[in-house]
């Protein structure tokens, strides 16, 4: 048995493209690279598992890139269509968008291929102007696709690759039918590769419905989170989280860290808390311009600020070189979200550091999350913020609540019955 160490040479990649991942610090490909990237170069359709973190963009990013410029060296190849694409990304967010084009960019280098990028949050007219000449590769989210598409700006007529990222985000934030618009506008012929960390029914369905005899690659065990990230979850009353945020990056000394909380609203509240505790934070939510939102990434980036509070939505393509804390500050309702955003540490073997606060009435969101894992997640009570045996008796009635679904509500039943008899036990772990 061979022990040779994996190399991009082995992936038919062109010494171009070689010379320009090795200057971005590319050393070895990771697994995703090494099972999608041939797939690819052989013109199949792809189903891809991986987590967030695995080096999907450059799995289809890097065969895209060589492909596409292959094609334009081709006479037969070049159209009379202005505002042709012959290579499409459509991702979830804004963020994402962001981070997969300036990555393409990265790989091309000075390779000759026009790569475009379109979300909302910016000007429709300053993206037209660009698009009507067209595009070797576009990157855009679903609505401002479909800008694009209506006011004519773009042809899809002669797309040659698809690329659908995030599917399983896609269609948690309701872009199912923004998709289908889409699909009905490209044409039949074409090569197309779908990414997503999770595999529900939902998304199978989809997969199956625009993917043509797929070739599958699962780089990680489903529904699973990378080896390097280490999990703990503190019990702690609802009052006391911003506390008990504040007291762990100040105590230990975190200079970055990325907080996740429920609503839109409570980022910006947890911001004002800690600005009050002398620690530097922003937040980025839906609500936010795209200037706002880039300026607090950036700032969190380059370090002006140790604390960024975001939602889900918000969250999605956050890419920090070396992230090594994620807190949830508030525990999803999506089991599934566990995972997504705990993703954003532990990337390319790093390490990482997931900590999750529970409050009473989260307990069963907590068994949820452990359900989806197929293990528990370790707990401990921290000494001076243990949490008060009575806070669940008046906690219901302090705000309204988002309405539960209803097997959100067997849940929830289902673990207040068990509280008292499990307390103990958690107690000591």
């Amino acid at each position: 048995m061979s022990n040779s160490i994996p190399s991009f040479d082995s992936l038919g990649l062109s010494s171009q493209l070689l010379e320009n991942i090795t200057q971005a610090g590319f050393k070895v490909p990771t697994e995703i690279q090494l099972t999608a990237i041939p797939h690819v170069f052989s013109h199949h359709d792809l189903l891809a598992g991986a987590q967030t973190g695995t080096g999907k963009t450059a799995a289809f990013g890097l065969p895209m890139i060589q492909m596409l410029a292959q094609l334009n060296q081709q006479e037969e190849n070049q159209s009379t269509l202005k505002n042709r694409v012959q290579g499409l990304i459509l991702v979830p967010t804004r963020e994402l968008a962001q981070q997969v084009y300036d990555s393409l960019k990265t790989y091309c280098g000075e390779i000759e291929l026009i790569i475009e990028v379109a979300y909302g949050g910016t000007s429709l007219n300053v993206q037209k102007s660009r698009l009507r000449q067209g595009a070797d590769i576009l990157v855009a989210t679903p609505g401002r696709l479909i800008d694009h598409i209506f006011t004519k700006t773009i042809s899809l007529a002669e797309l040659k690759m698809l690329v659908i990222d995030e599917a399983d985000r896609m269609l948690d934030m309701g872009f199912l039918p923004d998709i289908q618009r889409i699909m009905q506008r490209l044409p039949k012929q074409r090569q197309t590769l779908f990414f997503s960390a999770t595999f529900e029914e939902q998304i199978k369905k989809l997969a199956y419905k625009i993917l043509d005899n797929p070739k599958e690659v699962q780089v990680s065990p489903q529904n699973s989170t990378a080896d390097t990230v280490s999990h703990i979850v503190y019990p702690v009353d609802r009052k006391r989280k911003s506390e008990l945020l504040a007291y762990l990056i100040g105590s230990r000394n975190w200079q970055q860290v990325l907080v996740f909380t429920k609503t839109k609203q409570s980022t910006d509240a947890l911001v004002k808390e800690l600005k009050l505790d002398g620690i530097k934070a922003a937040s980025i939510h839906g609500d936010k311009s795209q200037g706002a939102r880039q300026k607090a990434l950036d700032d969190f980036k380059s370090g002006k600020v140790r604390a960024l509070i975001a939602t889900d939505v918000a969250a999605r393509g956050i890419d920090i070189i070396e992230l090594e804390h994620v807190i949830n500050y508030d525990l999803p309702y999506k089991a599934e979200d566990y995972i997504h955003r705990i993703g954003r540490t532990g990337r390319a073997g790093k390490a990482g550091n997931a900590v999750s606060f529970m409050a009473h009435h989260e307990e069963y969101l907590l068994k949820a999350i452990e359900d989806l894992l197929e293990k528990p997640l370790p707990q401990e009570w921290l000494k001076g913020f243990e949490p008060s045996l009575l806070e669940d008796i008046v906690e219901e009635t302090e705000q309204p609540r988002r309405k539960l679904s209803r097997s959100e509500e067997k849940r929830k039943m289902k673990a207040k019955l068990n509280i008292h008899k499990n307390r103990g036990k958690k107690a000591k772990r």
